[in-house]
C-alpha cells in the first residue's frame, strides 16, 4: 500500500507543478523569449520542476528587451566555454520534450493497452514498461527535433533540409542522455521501491507515478546535462 504522506506529497507536487506551468506560459506572453519555442520550453519544464524552474527562470530566464535585442543579433553559434546557466537551458530545452513526450506517452498506452502489444508487450518484455519507454522515446525524439529545428532554423538562417539535419544531430545525443537518467529512476522506483519496499505495483492513473515521473525528469537533467555542454561548446546546439 502507498503510504499517505507519499500520496500527499505526490498531489502537492502535482499541484504545483501545474499552477507554475500556467504561471510561467502566462510570464512568457507578457515576457515572450527571443527564441519562440522557449516560451512552451519554460512551462513544460515546470510540470516536473514547479519551484525550482519559477526560481531559475526569475533569475536567468525571463526576457527583457535588452536581452531579446541582443540574443536576435547574435550570429556565433560556437561557445569556447559555455557557462552552467547556458547548459542548463539547453538541458531544459531538451527536458521539455522530454516532459510532454512522456505524459503523451503514457497516456496514450494507459487508454489504448494495445499500443503497447503493438511494441513488444507480451511478446518481447513481460512488463509493459519496457514497451512504454519505446513509445516514450519515440514521441520525445519527434517531438525534440521539432523543438530544435525551431531553434536552429530562426537562429542561423538556414534552409528546411539542412535546419532539419541540424537538429537530427542536436537532438538524438541529447535526448539519448536524459532518457539515461529519466529511464534509471522510473527502473529503480518501478522495480524495487515500488515492488519490494512498498509492496504494491506503480501505475499510472496514481499521484505516486506522476511524482516518480517529476523525479525521473532531475535524474535525466544530471545525465544529460555533460552532453549539453559537449553539444553547446562544439556549436552542434544553439545557445538558449
Amino acid at each position: 500500500m502507498i503510504p499517505i504522506w507519499l500520496s500527499t506529497l505526490a498531489w502537492i507536487s502535482i499541484g504545483l507543478g501545474g499552477i507554475t506551468a500556467i504561471y510561467l506560459r502566462w510570464d512568457t506572453y507578457r515576457h515572450p523569449q527571443h527564441m519562440a519555442v522557449m516560451n512552451w520550453v519554460w512551462p513544460l519544464c515546470a510540470l516536473f520542476g514547479h519551484l525550482l524552474i519559477i526560481w531559475f527562470y526569475l533569475q536567468h530566464g525571463r526576457a527583457s528587451d535588452h536581452s531579446h535585442h541582443h540574443m536576435h543579433h547574435k550570429t556565433e553559434h560556437t561557445v569556447s566555454k559555455p557557462t552552467v546557466i547556458q547548459v542548463s537551458k539547453g538541458v531544459l530545452h531538451c527536458g521539455s520534450g522530454c516532459t510532454l513526450g512522456d505524459i503523451i506517452a503514457e497516456s496514450l498506452v494507459f487508454f489504448v493497452p494495445t499500443i503497447a502489444v503493438w511494441f513488444g508487450w507480451q511478446t518481447v518484455f513481460a512488463d509493459k514498461i519496457f514497451a512504454i519507454w519505446i513509445v516514450d522515446f519515440i514521441l520525445a525524439f519527434i517531438i525534440g527535433i521539432i523543438f530544435q529545428y525551431l531553434s536552429i532554423k530562426p537562429m542561423r538562417q538556414i534552409g528546411v533540409r539542412e535546419a532539419f539535419w541540424a537538429a537530427l544531430k542536436a537532438d538524438f545525443l541529447s535526448l539519448a542522455s536524459w532518457q539515461v537518467g529519466m529511464y534509471g529512476f522510473m527502473a529503480f522506483a518501478h522495480f524495487y521501491w515500488f515492488a519490494h519496499v512498498l509492496k504494491t505495483p506503480l501505475v499510472v492513473d496514481s499521484a505516486s507515478f506522476w511524482l516518480m515521473i517529476q523525479l525521473a525528469m532531475y535524474c535525466g537533467f544530471v545525465t544529460a546535462f555533460p552532453v549539453n555542454y559537449a553539444l553547446i561548446r562544439s556549436g552542434v546546439k544553439e545557445v538558449m
